[in-house]
């Protein structure tokens, strides 16, 4: 029921930006967070950031804080990864997820990639 869809990713030099954009549709968005994971090859999944549905307080991973912005626009029911300062490192596909509010996820997207050269 829940469809989300993740756009925004391409190849970028090393300190360059790029905005991803998640796409929601079949939820009522603006009741759940939202997060950000993403996935190197050969690699686990590792969290990037979340937003909350109640008051979009935030939190980012150590590798990403400061570098990365995530927002949400619950009027176009979309959340948003602003990613500025990129490295190499940050190269993976990157999908989004719904969160509840007892922090189970769901829905995840079908990820964009993002490459960053050196």
């Amino acid at each position: 029921q829940v469809q989300l869809v993740e756009s925004g990713g391409g190849l970028v030099q090393a300190g360059g930006s790029l905005r991803l954009s998640c796409a929601a549709s079949g939820l009522a968005f603006s009741s759940y967070g939202m997060a950000w994971f993403r996935q190197a090859p050969g690699k686990e999944r590792e969290f990037v950031a979340r937003i909350s549905g109640s008051d979009s307080s935030t939190y980012y991973a150590d590798s990403v804080k400061g570098r990365f912005t995530i927002s949400r626009d619950n009027v176009k029911r979309t959340v948003y990864l602003q990613m500025n300062s990129l490295k190499p490192e940050d190269t993976a596909v990157y999908r989004c997820i719904v969160v509840t509010s007892t922090g189970s996820y769901f829905g995840w997207g079908q990820g964009t990639q993002v490459t960053v050269s050196s």
